[in-house]
């Protein structure tokens, strides 16, 4: 399942790549950004960090219900381990795909991106 990109791809891809990672809105910027010269890499980011994203926010509201830091503290713990593990996958341009998830997020997202 893992691609393999050439520098040039990953190199010009990396911006949007983290980018996507900031927030959702960053996000949604890099996914327009790579409408037009499409490039695999930053597609691949995107689709993961979307990924993470949508998690966070749909987890995020059942969490928020028990209004509880013995609830809430290891749920942001864990986005935010999964965020860096991406985020990093990203800077070091390298080819991470989050674990469990990532490959359903790259299948999921599959018309998002290139």
């Amino acid at each position: 399942m893992l691609k393999t990109f050439n520098e040039k791809e990953i190199e010009t891809g990396r911006t949007m790549a983290v980018i996507a990672h900031l927030t959702i809105i960053g996000c949604l910027v890099a996914i327009f950004m790579n409408l037009d010269p499409k490039n695999r890499f930053s597609g691949f980011y995107i689709k993961q960090s979307f990924g993470i994203w949508l998690f966070f926010y749909a987890l995020a509201y059942t969490v928020g219900n028990f209004n509880s830091w013995a609830v809430s503290g290891p749920f942001y713990f864990c986005f935010i381990i999964i965020w860096a593990y991406s985020f990093i996958g990203a800077v070091s341009k390298e080819i991470k795909p989050l674990p469990k998830v990532g490959v359903y997020f790259q299948k999921w997202f599959d018309k998002l991106s290139a």
